[in-house]
């Protein structure tokens, strides 16, 4: 496996991320695909010590998450870091509400993106980034946005040498045989299988050996 024993690994993101974490508690891993991870690394490698921590935040964009950056993520000093952003910043050109600042356009995302791998970077071993997805067949709005949006983290992705885990890839495969609502309850949204399929396709980037 790619992480090192006693590492610390920091997950940043949105409320994909995030999924019910209790954003008081330093050390709470939520629901979702960050504390499934966490399990199979303490079930596969019991003696790596591996410290994950949830920092996802409901409703980000990458414009909020620049907020946040250096408490969140910076201050923990990481030795691998992973981030999945996106959603929002293409769900708000789409929802229909009013918003108080204007949507994250494609150079903003990319641009800010950008800055936050550089600061963090340096001070890293492994740098993981999740694709933005919407589960929409083809050809729908909001998802031909989102892959140009993910198009974005794919070169931003190969500019830092990170691994990229295309999520939206994990998601068209598996909708071949499931309904959509059974891995995503508003096309965004996780279910418990939903998560596990990212959490998965993150462990397999990572060289994970399943059975220890």
């Amino acid at each position: 496996m790619r992480i090192l024993p006693d590492s610390t690994w920091v997950m940043a993101g949105d409320s994909i991320t995030a999924c019910e974490r209790d954003v008081s508690d330093p050390v709470d891993l939520g629901t979702g695909y960050v504390a499934l991870v966490a399990g199979m690394l303490t079930a596969c490698h019991p003696s790596y010590r591996i410290r994950v921590l949830n920092r996802g935040v409901p409703g980000d964009t990458v414009r909020d998450l620049k907020v946040r950056w250096r408490s969140d993520v910076l201050s923990l000093d990481p030795d691998w870091l992973s981030v999945c952003i996106g959603i929002n910043d293409v769900w708000q050109q789409f929802d229909g509400k009013p918003h108080p600042q204007p949507h994250v356009a494609l150079p903003e995302y990319e641009r800010t993106y950008d800055d936050l791998l550089t600061t963090a970077r340096p001070g890293l071993k492994g740098l993981v980034l999740m694709t933005p997805y919407f589960l929409e067949p083809p050809g729908g709005p909001m998802r031909a946005m989102m892959d140009i949006y993910a198009a974005a983290v794919k070169r931003l992705a190969h500019k830092h040498s990170a691994i990229v885990v295309d999520a939206q890839a994990e998601f068209d495969r598996l909708v071949q045989h499931v309904p959509v609502d059974a891995l995503a309850w508003d096309g965004a949204h996780l279910t418990l299988p939903g998560h596990m399929v990212l959490a998965r396709a993150v462990l397999r980037r990572l060289d994970l050996a399943w059975d220890g």
